[in-house]
């Protein structure tokens, strides 16, 4: 694995790159509290299979540069740093995985940049017409949602959080995760990740910025480009009623549930998760 930097859509992307620069390309998304670690388990084994894997820092997450402007976080802006950094790698075109608000950035776009997308694989995140819709009329995610609507305060959300080197962090992470999930050695990135100046305000400003725009979506936004959905059926934050329904707006889906597996799928069951994108790649034109 080596660690690069890249210029896309007016900011500097720190990502790691594994495999033959001529296979074909793996943008690999993570999502919130993590960064590019969060696919420690899916880089090297996607490299080996012969794939060229780039997995970035997304914008405010560690390495990368931190807008301080809530606004530069919006998901045009996040799409678009993903759409510069396929063209800085010198495609037409990527395979995108996503997880989390990575997920959520893939599912958008599956939207608005279907021609630069192969095929898509996301990861424990609903698509964002059937969250707004979901948020809308379901209690129970309402609910599971709750920690995202506190994160819409001001400065408090940050102080909470770094409290005691990152305690309350370190326990979500273990009581949402199936045990083992994470090591002491993943947490010590973490934290490191999470100290860098700016980057949790950074990283709560994916929710400040995108609160309204997840709101104001239609419901009637299809995906044409094929989609695996992995679903850990276990997950704490995102029901699984909403999996479903999000997979019915992609015209070419399959939809896959992992029922021992929690919102952190590709760390708990990294072997099969893995599998399944090899094979569901390999199913479209190389």
């Amino acid at each position: 694995m080596e660690s690069t930097y890249f210029e896309t859509n007016g900011i500097h992307l720190h990502t790691i790159q594994a495999g033959p620069e001529g296979g074909r390309l793996i943008m690999l998304l993570h999502g919130f509290p993590e960064f590019w670690r969060g696919w420690i388990h899916q880089i090297e084994p996607l490299a080996a299979a012969g794939y060229y894997v780039l997995a970035p820092d997304q914008r405010g997450y560690n390495l990368s540069d931190k807008p301080q402007d809530p606004a530069a976080y919006n998901l045009d802006e996040l799409s678009k740093d993903i759409v510069g950094l396929i063209r800085a790698a010198g495609r037409q075109k990527a395979v995108v995985v996503g997880h989390d608000w990575g997920g959520v950035v893939a599912w958008w776009l599956g939207i608005h940049y279907p021609e630069m997308l192969e095929r898509l694989v996301i990861l424990n995140a609903p698509h964002p017409g059937i969250m707004r819709r979901t948020l809308m009329s379901n209690p129970d995610q309402i609910r599971r949602s709750s920690y995202a609507f506190f994160f819409q305060l001001p400065w408090l959300p940050e102080a909470i959080s770094r409290n005691n080197d990152w305690e309350l962090m370190e326990k979500t992470l273990r009581e949402t995760s199936r045990p083992g999930t994470f090591s002491a050695q993943d947490f010590e990135h973490y934290r490191q990740a999470w100290w860098r100046k700016g980057a949790f305000t950074a990283m709560l400003n994916w929710y400040r910025a995108n609160a309204r725009v997840l709101a104001e979506s239609p419901d009637d936004l299809r995906i044409s480009v094929p989609t695996l959905l992995l679903w850990g059926t276990q997950d704490f934050a995102l029901g699984q009623q909403l999996a479903e329904p999000s997979i019915e707006m992609c015209e070419q889906g399959q939809l896959e549930f992992f029922e021992e597996a929690t919102h952190w799928i590709q760390h708990e069951q990294a072997e099969r998760v893995n599998q399944l994108i090899i094979e569901f790649i390999g199913q479209g034109n190389s």
